[in-house]
């Protein structure tokens, strides 16, 4: 598949590869979003500065491997949120996640870094779909994929039902091909 740029902008968003170095702003971020993350991540549960390290070590860890293509999103040089490229859906597939603080919400930034990851992993060899999925109960995450054109392919039941206190159990699927060239 490659590698995708460690570094992606479009219009007012600049997504940058997670470093161990970001340790401090990072969890400065995890602190203050939590409240609002809670009730849809459930890695939002944050257990304090350790599991902070602990993720970017693994962000590079995984990037490096292949597994998993994790950024940080800034604006105007401030750290707002995170997103990222994922494996995780089978062959020709990338599934994108993201969340930002809530200081940043309704600012169009999470649309601008779901838009550079899809020009990104579009740009990628073999990729030809690209997912979003959420909670059903989660109206801003499906902003995203409704406003950029996404088509919403299903809705299923988890198994196990909610994992966190917004969520009702169900996950929305969102798709976006490739566009024909």
């Amino acid at each position: 598949m490659g590698f995708p740029a460690e570094t992606l902008h479009h219009e007012k968003a600049v997504l940058r590869r997670w470093r161990v170095g970001d340790v401090e702003a990072l969890d400065r971020a995890f602190v203050e979003a939590r409240p609002h993350l809670l009730p849809w991540m459930p890695w939002a549960e944050y257990e304090g500065r350790q599991e902070t390290v602990d993720f970017l070590h693994r962000a590079e860890k995984q990037w490096d491997a292949g597994e998993a293509y994790e950024y940080a999103i800034t604006t105007d040089g401030s750290l707002v949120g995170g997103c990222g490229l994922m494996p995780r859906i089978g062959p020709g597939g990338l599934d994108i996640g993201y969340w930002l603080h809530p200081a940043w919400t309704g600012r169009g930034l999470a649309a601008m870094a779901v838009t550079a990851l899809v020009r990104q992993g579009f740009a990628l060899p073999g990729i030809v779909r690209i997912e979003i999925r959420h909670d059903e109960a989660n109206h801003a995450s499906e902003a995203i994929p409704r406003r950029l054109g996404f088509t919403e392919i299903a809705r299923e039941p988890l198994p196990d039902g909610p994992t966190t206190p917004g969520e009702v159990g169900v996950e929305v699927v969102w798709r976006l091909h490739r566009p024909a060239p």
